[in-house]
């Protein structure tokens, strides 16, 4: 298993053991940042845990909190959106904003598979 298989089932094992995952909001708006591997594409990031969305909540972020958004929510309304707005998801991203990006489906079969 490479480390973004990895990356990627231990992110998808603990949101599934919380039945939620995290955001950044802030006034209802959520963060989105540039990929750093695909030109003109952007990523929101998701956190499997409070303490790390919040560890991002300085500098530019300070105005942000995390946010807890129910894994029901995240199939029925988040998914679909995200797909059709090509919008990709970056899963635990550091503090130097690197994460593992990925397709917001892609995370969704694997949330699946974890969950079966």
């Amino acid at each position: 298993m490479s480390t973004s298989e990895t990356n990627l089932s231990a992110f998808s094992k603990a949101v599934i053991a919380a039945g939620e995952l995290w955001v950044l909001s802030a006034d209802e708006e959520f963060v989105v940042v540039d990929s750093i591997e695909f030109e003109a594409t952007d990523v929101m990031p998701l956190f499997s845990k409070q303490a790390n969305a919040q560890a991002l909540c300085i500098e530019d972020w300070a105005d942000y909190q995390p946010v807890a958004v129910k894994l029901e929510d995240f199939f029925e309304e988040w998914l679909p959106s995200l797909d059709e707005d090509k919008v990709l998801v970056a899963i635990d991203l550091d503090e130097n904003l690197v994460g593992e990006e990925i397709e917001a489906f892609s995370l969704a079969k694997q949330l699946a598979e974890d969950d079966a």
